[in-house]
């Protein structure tokens, strides 16, 4: 019997983690199920640019795996019973369950909306495909002196407040910051991005806390009123709970506790990557949620998966952040370097060539995701033993 691995989610760090297991391991030994509710991958990091009514071309996941072996199932889990091995699906062919030796959580994230009134119900977001088309079809329907209001100063709420400002000029658009707009950046890249907003006509409201949402206006905690015809919350990230349901060790944020190679602290049979993992980086810090942690955590996972199927030592990977890479519309960006306790250093990279960078680094991740086994040895590993349970726990 082939060793089941299955891969729950294609985002940045499951279909790169799917792709790099197809090209190490052979086919003879294991078999790779990849499970994703929606038939594309979906650059998550563009979907503001999708929101304002930019056109992005997406690849078809059945495309992105064909040839490669890895079998593609098009459903949404629903739950994992790691006691069972099983995960819960549901599709167009009802609800099943696929049973697996190893898993590899990598669900991603979600809005959180932090129990603020109104928010769930009245504003528009950019987490997933679905919900950024639903911004674009509203703002398309917005006129000349609509006001926009973007909820939260961290990267996703920049870039989206910079991009709907240059993409859609004859709109007021403003940004409701709880602290001080660009506050971790270097002194140098903060008057940036100030310089930036002030060329954008992008209004910011510093040290204000939304505390309700109603159809055409905002609510801070200090009484103010703000007009939004849209508010687009990007106040922070949540995982779904499925992981602390099905009984995993997770951390109070949900994302599931793992050790240094990325294996459930809990159910060694388990592995998570990207946002969902509550990995801790070599500063002694949680990885933020970000493209950047999907990469470290997912090449770590793989290694390590990989290692203990064919008997090998496992190798520990990079789990240090860099840095943060901020788009501010299409021709500008600020790339800030972070020490390794994740201070900004002094020096920093703006303007256009930011840009350039920027845009190189999203069409190189598009191009991986796209080409999954791009390089595929010709002598893939074999497990070092008969790939039943029992033997996958001796030679882990």
């Amino acid at each position: 019997m082939k060793h089941r691995i299955v891969v729950l989610g294609a985002g940045y760090a499951g279909a790169f983690a799917a792709g790099n297991l197809a090209r190490r391991l052979s086919p003879a030994d294991t078999e790779i199920t990849v499970v994703n509710a929606v038939p594309d991958f979906v650059e998550r990091m563009r979907l503001h640019q999708l929101a304002i009514g930019q056109d992005l071309t997406s690849s078809k996941l059945a495309d992105v795996f064909a040839g490669t072996g890895v079998r593609l199932r098009l459903a949404r889990v629903t739950g994992v019973d790691p006691g069972r091995r099983t995960v819960a699906v549901t599709g167009e062919d009802g609800d099943s369950e696929l049973a697996y030796d190893t898993l590899l959580y990598a669900l991603g994230s979600s809005v959180a909306h932090h129990g603020v009134p109104g928010a769930a119900e009245y504003s528009f977001d950019v987490t997933g495909r679905s919900s950024a088309l639903r911004l674009r079809e509203r703002m398309a329907g917005l006129g000349e002196g609509g006001t926009v209001l973007v909820v939260g100063e961290g990267l996703t709420g920049i870039e989206t407040a910079t991009e709907f400002a240059e993409s859609r000029p004859d709109l007021s658009v403003a940004l409701a910051a709880r602290g001080e707009l660009g506050a971790w950046l270097s002194p140098k890249a903060r008057r940036h991005l100030r310089q930036a907003f002030d060329r954008l006509g992008v209004t910011v409201h510093e040290h204000t806390g939304i505390e309700a949402v109603e159809p055409t206006r905002a609510i801070a905690a200090d009484g103010t009123s703000i007009p939004a015809d849209v508010t687009v919350w990007s106040a922070g990230f949540a995982v779904h709970p499925i992981a602390a349901a099905g009984g995993l060790e997770v951390a109070e944020t949900g994302q599931i506790v793992v050790d240094r190679t990325m294996r459930s602290v809990s159910h060694p049979d388990v592995y998570a990557a990207g946002d969902c993992a509550y990995a801790i980086g070599e500063n002694g810090r949680p990885l933020p949620m970000s493209c950047a942690s999907a990469g470290f955590t997912n090449m770590q996972a793989t290694a390590a998966i990989i290692a203990r199927l064919t008997g090998s030592k496992v190798p520990t990977t990079g789990l240090k952040y860099y840095g943060n890479h901020i788009s501010l519309g299409r021709r500008d960006a600020i790339f800030q370097m972070v020490d390794g306790d994740v201070r900004s250093k002094s020096w920093y990279l703006g303007g256009r060539t930011a840009a350039r960078l920027k845009s190189g680094v999203l069409k190189g991740a598009g191009w991986g995701i796209a080409h999954p086994t791009f390089g595929m040895p010709k002598r893939k590993r074999r497990t070092a033993t008969a790939p039943d349970r029992a033997g996958v726990r001796a030679a882990a």
